[in-house]
């Protein structure tokens, strides 16, 4: 079993740590209303999901 022979000192450990940058989710534009959505998820504009109206989104802004 490999031991370490010296510790690792703060700024190795950070900067592997650091290498592990978050993927960007990809969105693409919604069929109804064209608002940028995220794939198998409810459009947050219009509320519909697979052409069927999920969500009762209101105009109250």
């Amino acid at each position: 079993m490999g031991v370490p022979k010296r510790k690792k000192s703060k700024s190795k450990k950070r900067m592997r740590i650091h290498s592990h940058k978050k993927a960007i989710l990809a969105s693409r534009p919604c069929p109804k209303c064209g608002a940028p959505q995220l794939s198998h998820r409810v459009c947050p504009k219009c509320g519909t999901y697979r052409g069927r109206q999920v969500l009762i989104i209101s105009a109250d802004e």
